[in-house]
């Protein structure tokens, strides 16, 4: 293996301290635009209702490799439980604490030191490289990735390659590679009832007695048995509200919400006309309105995960697992203009948490095992290309 890319620790603190929380991209994405432009990277922003966004491309030909990620971060929570300022990057016992320093400003570093060590190595290497930068996924991602990926599918352009560098690692860096994820459907059932005094039922129909059997069996339901890739789709009910607050009055509607995680042996069609005939066969008067669709995507066994998964193994030593667990990203709008994507990226255990942090040596590491994976599907004659 090469010698560890210097620098990632300087870019990940100089990303962290610009207070990007979401949608605001608090000029995370000029600072890589200023380190890439000069390497013959063409910057396009795209801005759309307050998010920032940012197509970087170098090259035009044949296979395109793209780093995708965000500059967004989630709220820091009570100032006063941080150890130190969320958004003073602070070194203390090998690690670097920072909101954002897993989530996931420490990957984005780690895309910027492999490519300006890859280019400086291998500026004539055929292929092209991409970074695809949003402000918007940790809010509703609807004007951040999803855009970009609309403006390149209108031009025809399609990525061959693309790592996101959301944090999947568990235990130690690169043990879990995402190659997939679950769809997300979401809903709002309202159950309606008719109001009235708690001591006169017989004048009044609480909505809450008559949703009662028709969670039961929401709650109870095999919708599937997953397959050799995904866990079996899951319902799970996320708020309940009924009632006035007081005690002696039958609420007159009832509000549910819910969502499905689900794998592709199910469809968003089947999960919504599943769900309505069990409302319906409990003799609810109801509205329901689905609110929120994320597609799932998956990447079997290929170039990008076998160059992504023996990358990992070089500079780690470790084989790492393939999962398609955990929630949604990004990576379902790129699945729409890109055949292999995968996800990689530093320790999850506290991101979004309180004292957010990461190991300072995995930041090194992760550069190393980004910059691999790009030598492995740019320099396939080499001796790091494909095996």
């Amino acid at each position: 293996m090469s010698p560890l890319p210097a620098g990632t620790l300087a870019l990940t603190r100089a990303l962290i301290a610009r207070r990007s929380l979401t949608p605001d991209d608090a000029g995370c994405q000029e600072l890589i635009a200023a380190r890439l432009t000069p390497l013959g990277f063409r910057a396009e922003p795209l801005q759309s209702n307050g998010v920032t966004n940012l197509w970087l491309r170098r090259g035009t030909a044949r296979p395109l490799v793209c780093f995708a990620g965000h500059t967004d971060v989630v709220p820091t929570g009570p100032l006063a439980e941080w150890a130190s300022d969320p958004f003073a990057p602070t070194e203390r016992d090998g690690y670097l604490y920072g909101r954002g320093a897993a989530d996931m400003k420490g990957s984005l570093a780690a895309f910027v030191i492999a490519v300006e060590g890859f280019v400086a190595e291998h500026a004539s290497a055929t292929g092209s490289i991409a970074l695809l930068i949003t402000s918007d996924e940790e809010g509703p991602s609807i004007d951040g990735t999803v855009k970009v990926v609309e403006r390149l599918q209108a031009a025809g352009e399609r990525i061959d390659y693309c790592v996101v560098g959301e944090p999947t690692s568990v235990d130690r860096l690169g043990d879990m590679i995402k190659n997939g994820r679950r769809g997300s459907l979401s809903g709002t059932l309202i159950v309606k009832g008719t109001q009235g005094h708690v001591a006169y039922p017989q004048l009044a129909r609480n909505p809450i007695h008559a949703l009662a059997p028709a969670l039961t069996e929401l709650a109870a339901t095999r919708w599937d048995e997953g397959n050799a890739y995904f866990p079996p789709t899951t319902w799970q009910c996320s708020n309940v509200h009924a009632g006035t607050g007081v005690a002696n009055v039958i609420p007159g509607t009832l509000e549910l919400m819910f969502n499905f995680r689900f794998c592709p042996v199910s469809t968003r069609e089947s999960l919504m006309q599943r769900f309505e005939a069990i409302v319906a066969r409990h003799g609810l008067e109801y509205d329901l309105r689905w609110t929120g669709y994320g597609k799932p995507f998956l990447t079997p066994r290929g170039a990008l995960v076998a160059a992504v998964a023996d990358a990992v193994r070089e500079v780690t030593g470790i084989v790492p697992e393939l999962s398609c667990t955990g929630g949604t990203s990004d990576g379902r709008f790129i699945a729409d203009i890109c055949d292999e994507v995968v996800e990689l990226g530093p320790v999850n255990a506290t991101i979004h948490k309180l004292n957010e942090r990461v190991r300072i040596d995995d930041l090194a590491l992760l550069a190393a095992i980004y910059r691999g994976i790009v030598e492995r599907l740019l320099l396939p004659g080499s001796p790091r290309g494909s095996r």
